[in-house]
């Protein structure tokens, strides 16, 4: 049984996405056992819709949401302990749940996941994960917006995460990693990538295949299961991609559309062009995954629909399911337990 905290307030539309999209992932996985913390006022009616749903999950009944525009700092002290976002990720440490889910203010949810699970023994700065489809399949990518200006040795973290959850997901025994860089020359880029370069080749992980250096291009092309990047690179590639996936959706549709010649040649067309739209649809990789704390925090897109909530929930369940926490400490056990004990950083654990 793999039991699932829901932040059943978060996002644009709130339960009215969450509840049908847990009751969606939920006739995936029927081993799935749902906390659920929202305001009772606005899930009542759509709970009692959802007989199935209702029946696996234990509710809680939550004074405050927080909102999609509210500023971390606003967000920790108005909610701290008291809202539905707050409250779902503790129930992690109140043993309630193994992996929590929201589709809310990415920054508030950060900040309340470092605050209420602390970060893993030796990590700095946590990642947030996004799973990326390419020619090969699909990828992992970090940061995306965690650790804007990560250095050498926090990168090097990200690596280590990084594997762990490429082996948790796509269930590859050595997963190769490859650092986000302006060229594949050794020579190129910034002192901290390059640093960060010789560290894990030096290191020689043990779970990790490290590749070298990669360009944006080789993200699309799957040329490795892992690319690590820092916070503020990783973010702009990733909304790219977005941007760039929907004007290409957009020019199809017009040129689809334009003429009648182009409109007979679609219909003929239609099962190609569903097979492509189902490989651009964002609603299949939704979730990225907070990584480097003392448990499992999926975020959600906050537009998401519920098919992209659910798939949201996949993604914690497939994480637990296949033990994400306990591979990554196990990495960082066997990296860090070769480094010397008076090196060990200075993490959110000793300033929290």
């Amino acid at each position: 049984m793999v039991r699932i905290s829901l932040d059943v307030m978060g996002g644009d539309y709130g339960p009215e996405v969450v509840i049908p999209g847990a009751a969606r992932a939920l006739e995936r996985h029927p081993d799935i056992r749902f906390v659920l913390f929202g305001q009772e006022a606005r899930c009542a009616e759509l709970l009692a819709k959802n007989p199935k749903l209702q029946a696996a999950s234990t509710f809680h009944d939550c004074e405050i949401a927080v909102g999609m525009d509210e500023k971390p700092s606003q967000a920790l002290r108005r909610g701290r302990g008291k809202s539905s976002m707050w409250k779902a990720i503790d129930a992690i440490n109140a043993g309630e749940a193994d992996v929590v889910v929201s589709a809310g203010n990415t920054g508030a949810l950060m900040a309340m996941s470092v605050f209420c699970l602390r970060t893993m023994q030796r990590i700095q700065r946590p990642a947030i994960a996004a799973i990326w489809p390419t020619l090969k399949g699909e990828s992992i990518v970090l940061d995306v917006g965690a650790t804007i200006g990560a250095d050498a040795q926090q990168l090097m973290d990200f690596a280590l995460m990084g594997g762990a959850m490429a082996r948790a997901l796509f269930e590859v025994e050595r997963p190769s990693v490859g650092l986000l860089n302006v060229g594949v020359e050794e020579i190129k880029g910034q002192e901290e990538v390059k640093e960060a370069g010789r560290l894990i080749r030096e290191a020689n992980i043990e779970g990790i295949d490290y590749y070298g250096f990669v360009e944006g291009d080789d993200i699309g092309r799957g040329t490795v299961d892992v690319v690590v990047t820092e916070g503020f690179s990783g973010n702009i590639a990733l909304k790219a991609a977005e941007g760039t996936a929907r004007q290409i959706a957009e020019y199809l549709r017009a040129a689809m559309s334009r003429t009648l010649l182009a409109k007979i040649g679609y219909v003929f067309a239609k099962g190609a062009f569903d097979r492509l739209r189902e490989k651009m649809d964002p609603r299949k990789v939704n979730g990225g995954v907070f990584l480097g704390l003392n448990g499992v925090v999926i975020k959600s897109h906050g537009g998401t629909d519920p098919e992209g909530f659910a798939a949201a929930i996949d993604v914690g369940y497939d994480m637990v399911k296949n033990g994400l926490k306990s591979k990554i400490e196990a990495d960082l056990a066997r990296y860090h337990g070769t480094q010397p004990s008076e090196a060990l950083p200075r993490g959110v654990n000793d300033e929290v």
